[in-house]
């Protein structure tokens, strides 16, 4: 139980652990999806190049 707000954040003594532990967790909640819609784009477009690439070989064997 906390009596004061600088009680809670102070968290006992361990605010340092808490508030990092915290601020690790919020980060990686933003990085990751930004980091899946970077890779997902990346693949969408090799995918639509290699694609290409075959449809360019198929209209040279012709």
């Amino acid at each position: 139980m906390w009596n004061s707000p600088a009680e809670f954040f102070a968290m006992g003594g361990y605010a340092l652990y808490v508030w990092c532990s915290f601020g690790v967790c919020l980060l990686v909640m933003l990085v990751e999806p930004i980091s899946i819609r970077i890779r997902r784009k990346a693949i969408i477009q090799r995918l639509q190049q290699e694609h290409l690439a075959e449809q360019f070989d198929k209209e040279g064997r012709q």
